[in-house]
């Protein structure tokens, strides 16, 4: 038994399966003349045993993080998955296209709006698009519910997220950040969804991020058939664990083989006499470096293109965030770059830099 409620059944059994014992938000970014040091709080990752939801337990912070700039990547995959909604003819006859936004950047509406639908800022809408959004909703139940309300009769739920099972295989726990209150699988989403009258029709896969899921969603009462896609995802959440707490604890052992392996590197390639920087404030690096104990004498910069994070220092270390010019000025030897779906945009844009790119991540074992 356990004191936490889930976000999603309003069930109290459940299991730990992540505990990084105290952190600061990664989604405040203070000034970089502030010395701190950085309010810590809390932050685990509990599963519930009855709608099996992974989920951040608890969060006691109330900073909103800074609306990041769209990467290439993201926009690129965008269109790719509105094209292929488009191919299986679920776009067809659906006049209105809404968004739940997410913080992380980005809109799916005028790429939408290319297949005829018309842009609806708020209000019902044929199309409702949630492009990593519903992970940010506190209640999750209450988020679902709040989409349901904009979705229009016959209406289609366009909702996608990364999927547990990429976090889990890649050891990507540092996913987990204060914010994010949802980390789904098939297997959760389909109970939470169908509170609501709801269940998903078909599925898709994309590389973003590791391993990023397409649902497109719809009532049940609408009797649109279910796409063997759907029940081909569910048998592979399945046959990974994803509703096993065993299998999803294994991210607390990434934990200190990822911070040994971080911490080695930098010391090794400052010893070699080699500057690093860093490149891509996201909330992944933010975690990962204040988890580690990273400060400015082992990376003394880190990059972003995001000019409302510039000027400012990452969460809980002294490493300030400079602007993409200020790297190119400082000419290090390597960058090691947090965020791997951005490589083809900064191999692009920074061809001075061919060469020094280094992955955030140890090497796979």
């Amino acid at each position: 038994m356990t004191g936490h409620r889930c976000r999603a059944c309003g069930g109290r059994r459940g299991t730990t399966i992540l505990d990084l014992g105290e952190q600061p938000a990664a989604d405040h970014f203070p000034p970089a003349d502030d010395p701190g040091p950085d309010p810590r709080f809390a932050l685990s990752m509990w599963c519930c045993a009855d709608c099996h939801l992974a989920q951040l337990a608890d969060d006691d912070t109330s900073t909103e993080e800074p609306r990041g700039l769209e990467p290439q990547a993201l926009v690129l995959q965008a269109r790719e998955a509105l094209a292929q909604v488009a191919a299986a003819g679920l776009l067809d006859g659906r006049r209105s296209v809404g968004e739940f936004p997410s913080p992380h950047g980005g809109s799916w509406l005028q790429d939408a709006a290319a297949y005829g639908p018309t842009v609806v800022a708020d209000g019902v809408a044929g199309v409702i698009v949630d492009s990593f959004g519903i992970m940010h909703e506190r209640d999750q139940a209450v988020g679902i519910r709040r989409r349901v309300e904009r979705l229009a009769p016959g209406g289609v739920l366009l909702l996608q997220y990364q999927s547990l099972d990429s976090i889990v295989s890649q050891g990507a726990w540092n996913a987990l950040r204060h914010g994010h209150f949802g980390y789904y699988s098939l297997l959760s989403l389909q109970p939470l969804l169908a509170q609501q009258g709801l269940e998903a029709v078909r599925a898709w896969d994309f590389d973003l991020y590791g391993g990023t899921v397409l649902l497109a969603v719809m009532r049940t009462t609408d009797g649109y058939p279910v796409h063997r896609s759907v029940s081909l995802l569910a048998e592979r959440d399945r046959a990974s664990g994803m509703s096993d707490p065993a299998v999803l604890a294994r991210l607390q052992g990434q934990v200190d083989r990822h911070i040994a392996w971080l911490r080695g590197d930098l010391a090794d390639r400052r010893a070699a006499g080699r500057t690093v920087l860093g490149y891509g404030a996201a909330s992944r690096a933010a975690g990962l470096l204040a988890a580690a104990r990273v400060d400015a004498t082992l990376l003394p910069a880190v990059a972003d293109a995001g000019e409302r994070k510039q000027g400012r220092r990452m969460p809980g270390t002294d490493i300030p965030i400079v602007s993409p010019d200020e790297l190119l000025h400082a000419d290090p030897d390597d960058v090691l770059l947090f965020l791997p779906d951005l490589l083809p945009e900064v191999q692009r844009s920074f061809p001075g830099l061919a060469g020094r790119w280094r992955p955030g991540e140890p090497p796979s074992s």
